[in-house]
């Protein structure tokens, strides 16, 4: 009966995983550039002398859809949507490179160019930093171009690029931060051919619908899990009342 009880509170363990990862999904369908969390898990038997038997469902890296989202024109210079498989490369809380695709950037007060989300965007030479610039524009290649303060804008001057690395073939995990990690402190390979597209942005790739399909799906396996456990505890009962029989 243990084991049965034991699979049970397992199973209800990774729905709540998965009905956490859609509610996140659908917290950030509006959200620019954000990748649908996918929660994975493999069974891991218990260590010890003795048969292999049960298992119990362990979670894996967190994963994404990598599925593009729409792209939508804005027509502000400093949005940018990435084509094909292409990231850009952001300096996350720890100080480490970390990837992304939201596209939204700023300049801070600083003169930081940042994400949406508030993270250092890199380029070829670390964090890009601005000078106080009359307009800021993004070539098709990540050139960072700026008409200085004053300056004219039939001259406009290159001040850097973007990192742009691809994605291909890369073992990659998603953090809490929504950004992308290589494990082991990797990094991705610059991608020389990678390209953005100015004044416009990536959207998120979730789908409400599945959502929402997906959410009603989790609940109703969880509520059988919960009935199969209040089953095992009567089950229970009822084998320890018959054990407390009289004698005869």
């Amino acid at each position: 009966m243990d084991k049965l009880a034991y699979t049970t509170v397992n199973a209800m363990k990774s729905l709540m995983n998965r009905q956490t990862a859609i509610a996140n999904n659908m917290a950030n369908s509006e959200t620019i550039g954000f990748k649908a969390d996918m929660v994975s898990a493999k069974a891991q038997y218990l260590n010890g002398p003795g048969h292999e038997s049960r298992a119990m469902s362990v979670e894996r890296d967190m994963q994404a859809d990598m599925n593009g989202g729409a792209i939508t024109q804005t027509d502000r210079s400093l949005d940018i949507a990435l084509e094909g498989d292409a990231m850009l490369a952001v300096q996350d809380a720890d100080g480490e490179e970390a990837y992304t695709r939201r596209g939204d950037l700023k300049v801070a007060p600083s003169g930081a160019l940042l994400t949406g989300d508030g993270f250092p965007v890199l380029g070829d030479a670390g964090p890009v930093t601005l000078p106080p610039a009359e307009r800021v524009d993004i070539g098709a290649d990540g050139t960072i171009i700026i008409v200085p303060v004053g300056g004219d804008p039939a001259q406009p001057q290159q001040i850097g690029r973007l990192k742009l690395v691809s994605s291909t073939g890369t073992e990659m995990s998603k953090g809490p931060d929504t950004l992308f990690h290589v494990p082991d402190d990797g990094v991705l390979p610059v991608d020389e051919n990678a390209r953005v597209m100015s004044g416009a942005l990536e959207k998120s790739n979730v789908n409400m619908t599945s959502a929402l399909v997906d959410m009603i799906e989790t609940s109703r396996a969880w509520e059988t899990q919960a009935r199969l456990l209040k089953m095992t505890e009567e089950l229970d009962s009822s084998g320890a009342g018959i054990m407390n029989l009289p004698q005869g």
